[in-house]
């Protein structure tokens, strides 16, 4: 059996949980908490270079995950390896969540936020849902995969779920609780540097400028001044 961590976050490809959760990750890490990351999918389509190889661009997205995670402090990275693009909400996907949950049993899960209003990566939405049913009642129920119990996985219960979402548009995510990063916020930025296929083009400095101006507004009116935005949901059951 694994060592329980505190949270697993569970992100549809390398890099989105850089965007929408490091700075609250490396928080965690830096209070001495423990945290799993879970990639869904390999990556293997996010190149607009003609020349890359579908599994050569896996490969080095992995090593980029791998070196972001070392960054932010986190535990353990699990790659999952589904296609990217290809992430279905299937029975055999669901028990890979449920199974993760069960071993690790962490009081937090984070993953993307399913249910935005507006333009939203597919492999977004699959991968919110597949955990919210992981999560309740998949997780929780001894028949739920009762062949998971005689692996010794007994039932989990999560005690509360964080979604993030795409930041230009808080509007759509029904966002009801702030994380302060603003300690953590050059680690987020130095864990997102480490995605060189993804941002190898992009201005950094405007990376960073725009990034800041999205944390700092989600924390207007708080007494931080820089925030990760989340649905979040506890789990009374």
């Amino acid at each position: 059996m694994a060592k329980p961590a505190y949270a697993i976050v569970v992100t549809p490809h390398p890099d989105d949980a850089e965007y929408g959760v490091a700075g609250t990750v490396a928080r965690w890490t830096k209070e001495g908490k423990d945290v799993i990351y879970v990639v869904c999918t390999n990556g293997d389509k996010g190149t607009a270079d003609m020349k890359m190889k579908p599994e050569m661009l896996a490969k080095i997205r992995e090593k980029e995950q791998l070196d972001a995670a070392n960054v932010l402090g986190v535990r353990e990275v699990i790659f999952l390896r589904h296609p990217d693009q290809g992430l279905e909400d299937t029975y055999e996907f669901r028990k890979q969540i449920v199974r993760l949950i069960r071993t690790y049993r962490p009081d937090i899960v984070a993953t993307t936020n399913p249910y935005i209003r507006y333009l939203w990566h597919r492999d977004h939405r699959i991968a919110g849902q597949v955990v919210l049913d992981a999560v309740f009642p998949y997780a929780r129920d001894f028949l739920s995969y009762p062949d998971l119990m005689l692996d010794g996985l007994q039932p989990h219960k999560v005690k509360e779920v964080l979604l993030w979402g795409f930041m230009l548009f808080p509007e759509s995510q029904e966002i009801n609780y702030l994380s302060d990063i603003s300690k953590t916020f050059d680690l987020k930025m130095a864990a997102l540097r480490c995605h060189k296929s993804q941002i190898g083009k992009v201005a950094l400095p405007d990376l960073e400028t725009l990034l800041k101006q999205q944390h700092e507004a989600a924390a207007q009116g708080e007494s931080f001044k820089l925030a990760e935005a989340f649905h979040r949901v506890e789990i009374f059951y």
